[in-house]
């Protein structure tokens, strides 16, 4: 919870926490927990340890662009609109040849609480009118820049026009003041997206296929120099966001001594790691050390332990795991596996649900009983026997 508050807050970027302790003591949910607190905006990414050693691209790329798919932008925009309810829309067919839209033109007025003006219309706008069935009474905004219409809603004035109406249909107030009104929006994009984009002619198009290679140093600096010009403007500002790698014992020395280094950069989001190695041997190397993870980054890290679950928590996990799953389960049972549980090891005891439920099935009995669990525990065995 403390850390999630100062993430934030903004307090915590560029540090490391580490999640350290033994299998099946829930590091992976806490992380999951994290990016479900932080929403949407925060970005949020998570790679296991192994996933950085692939063919097609050196180490330290595939952790630079992890470490930018952390970091968010935030871009506001100021865009000029005209809001206001539309009083009445006039379209003229030619007469001569009714199939041609080309010649097509009309008229809408639109109002606000204070003020009524008429617009002519071209044949583009007049296919975006019809193409959100915008009608008499309903409120719109059209942006400038592009001519696009979106419809807000219905005018409340125009809330008794029909005795019913349908469930989705909004009711807003008529706006107020003048029609024209300049509205900030605000996009949030990764610095790996940008990145991409602009790494090649038609990088978009690489965001979708997920073909992104390798990224050219100098497009980097580029972009951070013109990020850090939009921020100085106002324009924009950092989200930093979590990174969160797991079974971080994988990672040799090359990897730590980057970021050991990256982690110093401005631009670095809070990187979380997860291990569950004691004392072991750094890979690439054969010094030893704590987590597999060389003493120089472990000073850079607050290091969290996670503990294995009481018999009350396990019993908890448990009953959510069966209501999950749709199985119903005598206390008997229950306490039966949650002794397991503490004797082998929760994700054993997972496993068990499912299987013990199909062997109640085979007694045509839809309750799990301790006789199942003794049965799939001789079946199946765990790793102490």
């Amino acid at each position: 919870g403390i850390v999630v508050s100062m993430i934030k807050e903004g307090k915590i970027a560029g540090r490391a926490c580490l999640l350290a302790g033994a299998p099946g003591t829930g590091k992976t949910a806490i992380a999951m927990g994290m990016a479900q607190a932080l929403g949407e905006d925060v970005p949020f990414t998570m790679i296991a340890g192994s996933e950085i050693f692939s063919l097609e691209m050196a180490k330290t790329e595939a952790l630079t662009q992890a470490f930018r798919r952390s970091i968010g932008v935030r871009i506001k925009e100021e865009t000029e609109v005209i809001e206001g309810e539309v009083v009445e829309i006039c379209i003229e067919r030619p007469s001569t040849d009714p199939g041609k839209d080309a010649g097509r033109t009309g008229r809408l007025s639109l109002k606000t609480t204070d003020m009524e003006t008429e617009f002519d219309l071209g044949a583009k706008m007049i296919e975006a009118l019809q193409k959100e069935k915008i009608s008499v009474g309903d409120v719109i905004t059209i942006d400038k820049a592009n001519g696009r219409i979106s419809k807000i809603g219905r005018s409340f004035s125009k809330s008794k026009d029909f005795d019913a109406t349908a469930q989705n249909v909004r009711f807003v107030q008529t706006p107020e003041g003048e029609l024209q009104k300049r509205k900030e929006v605000v996009h949030t994009v990764s610095l790996h997206e940008i990145d991409v984009i602009n790494s090649r002619q038609q990088g978009f198009l690489a965001l979708f296929s997920g073909d992104v290679g390798e990224i050219k140093n100098e497009v980097r600096e580029q972009i951070d120099s013109k990020v850090a010009e939009w921020r100085e403007e106002g324009k924009s500002e950092i989200v930093p966001g979590v990174l969160f790698i797991d079974e971080v014992h994988m990672l040799d020395i090359e990897c730590f001594s980057w970021m050991n280094r990256a982690l110093e950069s401005p631009l670095a989001p809070v990187v979380i790691m997860a291990s569950n190695r004691g004392i072991s041997t750094i890979r690439g190397t054969d010094y030893k050390s704590p987590h597999g993870i060389p003493i120089d980054l472990l000073d850079r890290l607050i290091i969290i332990a996670t503990e294995a679950y009481s018999k009350k928590e396990l019993m908890r996990i448990l009953q959510i795991r069966c209501e999950e799953e749709d199985v119903e389960m005598d206390d008997e049972a229950l306490e039966g596996l949650v002794a397991l549980g503490m004797k082998t090891s929760l994700r054993y005891v997972l496993q068990l649900i499912t299987t013990s439920a199909l062997v109640a099935q085979k007694r045509k009995s839809s309750i799990v009983q301790l006789q199942d669990i003794k049965r799939v525990y001789q079946l199946f065995s765990d790793a102490q026997r």
